[in-house]
């Protein structure tokens, strides 16, 4: 048994959701059925029990069920080394999102990570080495905030402050305007950078004590230099201060590039596959599965390590690329991370090796059958 696990989840008006309940006894869950059941709606429904927009990253006003007028709401029970705690997440004001704790609304979003952290892979991932840096800009902002709650909201800030710059460029605002812009956007663009560059380096740290120990391959992790051209600042005033004089001086090249050419939203967060010395985007489809695999699971010991919360995992199909000795390689390292994973795919077998570890549901068309 796991220190802490959801012992029950509850959906309201969610997706194709009209109502279910889910009492869990903090075994591994596994969740089967066909395509469009609403296995995937369930995970990502968990998943808004952590800071961000969860795994689809939809906005908050498309989360109701069509055909209820009901707002959608999410809420879990955890048990937790101190006791139980009730979680719940649901349709705010002005498309935003309200957080309750115990009976009581939350002052921040962030709360919610004192009781629980969570960590996800799902199929549009499979592409993530071979895709656009954006996507992996994305994963690694996740992982970062597993170990830093209040980073989803310093990216966005960020994100918010770059969109609003280019629009200011657009419009030949006055100067004072975007420079004031431009200290706040310096000021959560070095909060973004070193937060990056530091998960970054802790979880080089235990991939490379672990080795592949778990049966999946190891991978060497670097993030693309932020300045082509001029050495990088090692504290975060003396960033703030070079991103300022950068963007004051450049100005006039991306008001005609019609964007913001540099700061942290140009990295990338670069992934190698070590025993290969291969960069992950030429691997198979197996191999680049196996390496997203191993990503989580180094990224589940350091979260536990560093905050001593082990974080949730929540795979979305995850057997679809995995041949059986990865798929029980995979089981094993989950029974050894004291966690609890919730597991979808639409053939029962593939989990069969899991046997009594795991409790089994079946999901059809908004429909839990344990």
């Amino acid at each position: 048994m796991p220190a802490r696990y959801f012992s029950r989840l509850r959906l309201s008006a969610f997706r194709n959701y009209t109502s279910a309940a889910l009492d869990l006894d903090g075994r591994h869950l596994v969740l089967t059925g066909a395509n469009g059941a609403g296995k995937t709606n369930l995970l990502e429904a968990v998943s808004l029990l952590s800071p961000g927009r969860g795994l689809r990253r939809a906005s908050f006003d498309s989360l109701g069920n069509h055909a209820s007028d009901q707002p959608w709401a999410v809420a879990a029970t955890i048990e937790t080394p101190a006791g139980p705690a009730d979680i719940g997440t649901g349709a705010g004001e002005e498309g935003g999102r309200r957080v309750r704790i115990n009976g009581a609304n939350a002052k921040t979003i962030e709360e919610m990570s004192e009781y629980l952290r969570l960590l996800w892979l799902t199929p549009s991932m499979d592409g993530l080495f071979t895709g656009p840096a954006g996507d992996r800009r994305r994963f690694l902002d996740r992982l970062v905030t597993t170990l830093v709650p209040s980073h989803s909201a310093a990216a966005s800030s960020y994100d918010n402050a770059t969109r609003q710059r280019n629009r200011l460029l657009e419009e030949n605002a006055d100067p004072r305007w975007l420079a004031a812009l431009e200290a706040e956007m310096a000021a959560h663009a070095a909060a973004l950078h070193f937060a990056r560059a530091d998960a970054v380096g802790h979880l080089q740290q235990m991939i490379s004590a672990n080795q592949g120990g778990d049966g999946f391959p190891a991978a060497e992790l670097s993030l693309t230099p932020l300045f082509e051209d001029r050495h990088e600042p090692a504290s975060s005033p003396a960033l703030e201060d070079e991103l300022k004089a950068l963007w004051a001086s450049t100005r006039a090249l991306d008001r005609a590039a019609g964007r913001t050419i540099n700061g942290p939203h140009r990295v990338d967060f670069e992934v190698l596959y070590a025993q290969k010395q291969m960069p992950a985007a030429l691997g198979s489809t197996g191999e680049q599965k196996a390496l997203l695999v191993g990503l989580i699971l180094a990224q589940a010991r350091l979260v536990k390590a560093r905050t001593g919360i082990t974080p949730f995992l929540l795979l979305d199909e995850i057997a679809a690329h995995l041949d059986p000795g990865r798929r029980a390689a995979l089981f094993t390292a989950l029974d050894g991370l004291d966690t609890q994973c919730l597991m979808t795919g639409t053939d029962p077998m593939l989990f069969d090796a899991l046997g009594p570890r795991a409790q089994r549901v079946t999901v059809r068309d908004g429909r839990l059958d344990a």
